[in-house]
């Protein structure tokens, strides 16, 4: 693999024209339209000189007070007894968690016979059409037409069903927190799932996803979908490198480029909790389930729930107008 220094010096200055084009965007007018995000790995260097890489630290102080205080005993969920707390571990950053959604995975590698190191940025990938999304009985999960899959915190029950349908497990629980506490704290929900939401209420307000706007390097930008799916591909082309995002999981939000292979990459990585792999061109897992995910929406049961928890939130709302 021949990765040259000249290649990396014209991609960090094509890189960073285009993020500050986006940087002069208004910072009252909402950032609309289909958006995409693109992590060039041949950029990130993995901020090794500060003691939190840029984008965990941007991220991190964004989200500080997303997660409001816990119950404390945490009820015991029934029938499983399992409690996901993470609210004594909020320093916790080299993996996902409820308080930590962005991490940095560390890959070293023996390309064109030298060790090299690659970074490499994870967080919700914001699929395109999210089982997440369509899978949640409360409809607490919703993509949104800029791109970004959010979860309502107001409405999520933490069943966790989010996580299971994701292929890379993303969305991390927190229990002890949310509306199951106020309806059925012992035989419904456990808590509330947490992710990254692309800083949906920041592109809102016209402003850049807080990992995109710290990054030094600009190895992350954020752009139209069209510029940012044309860009991935001729820095491909002119790394001879691959992308990650444009079909897994049925297509994604989010692109990576690469001057090695994801198979490689994927290699140095061990799935587990809070830690996701990144096998190349991973099916979608509800692609023959999806009808049945819509149709748990219209249960009975499931539609008084989400009125009364749609009901506990708008008197939330007034109580803090």
């Amino acid at each position: 693999m021949n990765v040259s220094r000249r290649f990396f010096l014209k991609v960090f200055a094509g890189s960073a024209v285009a993020s500050l084009a986006w940087s002069n965007v208004s910072n009252s007018a909402p950032i609309e339209g289909n958006l995409a995000t693109l992590i060039d790995l041949s950029l990130c260097d993995g901020c090794v000189n500060l003691r939190l890489p840029a984008c965990v630290q941007a991220c991190r102080e964004i989200n500080k007070n997303r997660v409001p205080p816990v119950k404390e005993p945490i009820p015991e969920p029934w029938p499983r007894k399992t409690i996901e707390d993470w609210s004594k571990k909020k320093d916790v950053f080299d993996r996902l968690t409820p308080y930590n959604f962005l991490y940095i995975h560390r890959a070293e590698l023996i390309v064109g016979g030298e060790k090299k190191t690659f970074f490499i940025p994870r967080r919700c990938m914001h699929c395109d059409n999210p089982a997440c999304a369509t899978i949640c009985p409360f409809s607490a999960n919703h993509k949104f037409k800029n791109g970004a899959v959010v979860i309502d915190e107001g409405l999520c029950f933490g069943g966790a069903k989010c996580r299971d349908v994701c292929p890379w497990n993303i969305p991390q629980r927190q229990s002890g927190v949310g509306i199951y506490l106020h309806i059925l704290p012992s035989f419904m929900g456990n808590g509330v799932m947490y992710k990254c939401d692309l800083c949906h209420e920041r592109l809102g307000k016209g402003k850049l996803p807080a990992c995109i706007e710290i990054c030094p390097r600009r190895a992350m930008i954020i752009g139209k979908r069209k510029e940012i799916e044309e860009m991935a591909e001729r820095r491909r082309r002119e790394m001879n490198g691959f992308i990650y995002g444009k079909v897994e999981n049925g297509g994604t939000s989010t692109l990576y480029v690469s001057p090695v292979s994801f198979e490689l990459l994927n290699k140095t990585m061990k799935k587990s909790p809070g830690k996701p792999d990144m096998v190349p061109g991973i099916k979608r897992r509800m692609e023959i389930t999806d009808p049945l995910g819509k149709v748990v929406l219209f249960s009975p049961l499931v539609g008084a729930v989400v009125g009364i928890a749609a009901g506990w939130k708008r008197r939330k709302e007034e109580k803090n107008d």
